[in-house]
């Protein structure tokens, strides 16, 4: 550990969306921001092809040249963009402790935490080959490139038949794998898929391999009771397994909900920690799109400033 900390006004803690936007907004409110990248500088949209839902770009835009505007608006306002990761941090004074990569210690005014998500995958080698070819977890950002299509879904909870019913809006046709012998989803979410007349459900099936060269073209899928196996012919998979946000390191600190999201106070960024906020994917598991991040992104900015402004650090 460093003998001497640094001292700051403003830490942003990750870089999608949510973090370059709270950057921009408090680097022009004249808060200094340093931000630590994180592990997936630019978070999930660098792994995303096209981005057609984002608005101002009517002719979509993909994923990592969205970030990379983002990142080069930040920077052109100053913001003191950094590699690293926060290993610890302690938020027991009115000063937030922080520590990044083991070694170097910040104490921070304001601490703005925009860490973000990572989707749950199933762990196939043509899973990772394919994403972004045809293999995503967001049917809202990549259903409409298979309207018209045949598509494949993976998940039993809610998000999957949420996600289920949107895409048979779109596509010809939906199969919906679960790996047990019913779905988990609630009755409501139940009943609006066995309702929807182009979703196939296949209960007792797991996928084997996903099919394809340059872009998917089928699924290898086995049925658990029986052993069968048969693929089908999909251009389109989409996993809805879950997400885990990437909160780890703060749940001594902060309060989180069962499944690791920071709780935020209704309406504002603020977390149960005075001087702390968040923003994005780490506290929001309803909407997860790069638009509501960035308008998370901008409150916390708002909210650290008015904070910073009421304790009279300038």
């Amino acid at each position: 550990m460093s003998a001497e900390a640094e001292k700051i006004k403003c830490l942003i803690i990750g870089s999608g969306p949510a973090g370059y936007t709270a950057a921009i907004y408090a680097a022009r409110a004249g808060m200094k921001p340093v931000m630590y990248m994180g592990l997936q500088p630019g978070g999930q949209l660098t792994i995303t092809t096209e981005v057609d839902n984002y608005p101002g770009f009517p002719n979509g835009i993909k994923g990592p040249e969205l970030m990379s505007d983002f990142y080069k608006q930040a920077h052109r306002f100053e913001t003191d963009i950094r590699y690293g990761y926060v290993t610890a941090v302690d938020f027991t004074g009115p000063k937030h402790k922080v520590v990044v990569d083991e070694t170097h210690t910040i104490m921070a005014d304001a601490v703005i935490i925009a860490t973000g998500a990572s989707a749950k995958w199933l762990g196939l080698e043509s899973e990772q080959r394919l994403n972004g070819f045809g293999v995503s977890a967001c049917a809202v950002c990549d259903g409409f490139f298979y309207k018209g299509q045949d598509v494949a879904i993976v998940g039993g909870g809610d998000t999957a038949a949420e996600e289920a019913t949107y895409l048979a809006k779109l596509c010809k046709k939906v199969y919906m794998l679960v790996r047990k012998d019913k779905l988990r989803a609630s009755k409501a979410m139940q009943d609006r898929v066995k309702n929807t007349a182009n979703i196939e459900m296949l209960l007792n099936h797991e996928t084997i391999e996903i099919k394809g060269d340059k872009g998917v073209d089928g699924v290898l899928v086995k049925n658990s009771l029986t052993g069968e196996t048969k693929t089908l012919s999909v251009t389109g998979f989409f996993v809805a397994i879950g997400h885990n946000p990437n909160t780890e390191v703060f749940k001594n600190w902060l309060e989180l909900d069962e499944v690791g999201y920071i709780k935020n106070k209704p309406g504002s960024s603020k977390t149960n920690i005075e001087g702390v906020f968040v923003a994005g994917d780490a506290a929001d598991k309803v909407y997860r799109q790069a638009v509501t991040a960035a308008g998370m992104g901008c409150m916390a900015a708002l909210d650290a400033e008015r904070y910073l402004a009421e304790k009279g650090i300038h």
